[in-house]
C-alpha cells in the first residue's frame, strides 16, 4: 500500500531565465510539509506542475500513488489555496458556491455553509469588500467543502496579520489531525513552519537543497560570529556561507565543523538563518 499523498521524482521545467531541475520529494499521508525558499526559488512553479497548470519537461508526479500525467480527475481529491483570491470581485458568498460546486463530485453544501459560519464571513458582502484574512478564509471554506484529502497552499500567510495567521495554522493542524489528510504549505514565513510543519523541502534557484525533518536540518547548523580581527584567512576559507560587516562577521556552519573556531560566539541556527545564508550562495546542504 502506498502511504504517500504526493510523490515528486526528478521533476524538470525550463524557462528562458529560470529552470526547475531534478526536484524530488515525498509527502506522507497525514503530514504537513513546508515548501520553502526565497521568492523566485521555484516554489510556485513546483505547485503549478503538480496541478498540471504547467507542462513538465520530464519527471514523475504521483498523487495518492497514481501518475497524474494527462489526467485531471485527481483534482477531485486536491484543494488549492493561492495567495490571490481567484473569484469575481462582485460575487457574494452564495455566488461563489454556485460557480464552484458543479466542478466537484463530492461537494458538500452543508459543510460549506458550516465553514462560512465558523469563519464568521458576511454573506451579504461582496468579495471586493473582504479583508485579506476574510478572502483567505473564503478560499479555505471552499477548499474544505469537497472532501479533499490533500490541501496545497501557495504563500497563504503572506500579508496576513498575526491573529489571522495563527487561525490558519490551527485550521491546518485540525485538518491533518485524523492522519488521513495532508498539507503542502509553500511559505517564506518560517515561524509558521516551526508551529505546524512535520518536514520541509527547501528549493533554491530551482534546485532541491534539502527534503526531510525540519529539526534534523536546524540541529545540523550553528551561527558563528565574531569581530573582523578574528576572521583569519583560514577561517574565512572554512566558512563559505558567511556575511562580513565593517567590524564583524557571522557565518552558517555545520556543527561537525566547529573545531578550530574557539573564541567565537556560537548559537543554534534558525530556519530563517539557513534560508538567508544558503540563498545567497550555491552551497548545498
Amino acid at each position: 500500500m502506498n502511504n504517500n499523498a504526493l510523490e515528486i521524482h526528478s521533476l524538470k521545467k525550463t524557462f528562458t531565465d529560470f529552470g526547475l531541475d531534478d526536484i524530488s520529494f515525498s509527502l506522507p499521508t497525514g503530514f504537513i510539509m513546508g515548501l520553502v525558499g526565497k521568492n523566485g526559488a521555484g516554489k510556485t512553479t513546483t505547485i503549478k506542475l503538480i496541478l498540471n497548470l504547467l507542462q513538465k519537461e520530464s519527471g514523475l508526479i504521483k498523487v495518492f500513488g497514481n501518475d497524474i500525467s494527462n489526467r485531471y480527475d485527481f483534482k477531485q481529491d486536491i484543494a488549492v489555496v493561492f495567495d490571490d483570491l481567484l473569484f469575481v470581485e462582485d460575487w457574494k458568498i452564495d455566488d461563489v458556491e454556485k460557480a464552484i460546486s458543479p466542478f466537484y463530485d463530492k461537494w458538500n453544501t452543508a459543510k460549506f455553509q458550516s465553514n462560512i459560519e465558523r469563519f464568521h464571513l458576511n454573506r451579504n458582502k461582496k468579495i471586493r469588500d473582504f479583508s485579506k484574512g476574510m478572502k483567505l478564509k473564503l478560499s479555505l471554506a471552499v477548499a474544505l467543502s469537497h472532501q479533499a484529502k490533500l490541501l496545497i497552499l501557495d504563500e497563504p500567510t503572506s500579508g496576513l496579520d498575526p491573529v489571522a495567521r495563527d487561525e490558519l495554522l490551527d485550521i491546518l493542524l485540525e485538518y491533518t489531525k485524523d492522519k488521513r489528510h495532508s498539507v503542502l504549505f509553500s511559505t517564506h514565513i518560517t515561524p509558521d513552519l516551526n508551529k505546524i510543519a512535520d518536514s520541509i523541502t527547501f528549493i533554491n534557484r530551482g534546485k532541491l537543497l534539502y527534503s526531510g525533518e525540519k529539526e534534523k536540518l536546524t540541529e545540523s547548523y550553528c551561527i558563528v560570529s565574531g569581530s573582523s580581527r578574528q576572521l583569519t584567512p583560514e577561517r574565512k576559507a572554512a566558512m563559505p556561507n558567511i556575511k562580513i560587516y565593517p567590524d564583524s562577521f557571522e557565518a552558517l556552519v555545520r556543527r561537525e565543523e566547529l573545531s578550530g573556531l574557539a573564541g567565537l560566539q556560537i548559537r543554534p541556527a534558525l530556519m530563517d538563518d539557513i534560508i538567508v545564508f544558503v540563498s545567497k550562495g550555491d552551497v548545498l546542504l
